[in-house]
């Protein structure tokens, strides 16, 4: 279970990682007013909000190659580790998009038009003055966004991942003791997600004292 509780500790940070890269991107085209970026920032983040992750599992590891394999009229798969980083960073990206916009948004628009008053382009602006901030905001939801994905890779296990419910389950098949390893691989992932709780409320607060401190 140990091996197993890491293995989900490594892809959910994998796919935050990913997902905030991809979130930002998309939160800020979702921002834009420009239809060439908007547009299909928006469609992105309506279908993966919009569809349940495990079906997403399923298109990515199952559906994309088999229709790649039959256009091609050649054998095409993925290695289950990278469809389980892939689209658990696609689906994080989705959600991370709508946190970052949010907290962009929540920023007073005054401050951008400070920002370029100053001789500041669009772009100074938002690095330097409204990402900064909007980030102290954001960072209680994206600490939510971690465990939320941490848990949901649990899901990881339809296409045999070994993460921490993959490994119970083969545990299960060689004992039979199904009870004590499903309480088990339960209380792993409350550790987990307490502990990631406790520390996203540690740098919440050191946070909020650099702001007290400015």
């Amino acid at each position: 279970m140990l091996e197993g509780a890491v293995l989900t500790v490594e892809i959910t940070s994998l796919s935050v990682f990913f997902g905030i890269i991809i979130g930002l991107f998309m939160g800020l085209g979702k921002l834009s007013k420009n239809l060439f970026f908007k547009v299909p920032a928006t469609i992105y983040v309506d279908f993966i909000r919009g569809t349940p992750l495990f079906v997403q599992i399923l298109l990515f590891y199952y559906g994309i190659p088999g229709l790649i394999s039959t256009i091609t009229e050649s054998s095409f798969k993925v290695e289950a580790m990278v469809a389980a980083v892939v689209v658990c960073s696609i689906n994080s990206g989705a959600y991370v998009a709508e946190i970052f916009r949010a907290g962009i948004q929540s920023i007073e628009r005054g401050q951008m038009e400070a920002a370029r008053s100053l001789g500041m382009t669009s772009y100074q602006a938002m690095r330097y003055i409204i990402l900064p901030q909007a980030f102290k905001r954001i960072v209680p939801p994206l600490g939510n966004e971690f465990i939320v994905l941490l848990k949901d890779t649990s899901l990881l296990a339809v296409i045999g991942v070994q993460e921490l419910t993959r490994k119970g389950q083969l545990y299960v098949a060689v004992t039979f003791a199904s009870f004590p390893t499903y309480i088990g691989v339960a209380l792993v992932y409350l550790v987990m997600t307490l502990t990631i709780s406790r520390l996203v409320d540690w740098t919440e607060r050191r946070l909020g004292v650099s702001d007290r401190r400015d």
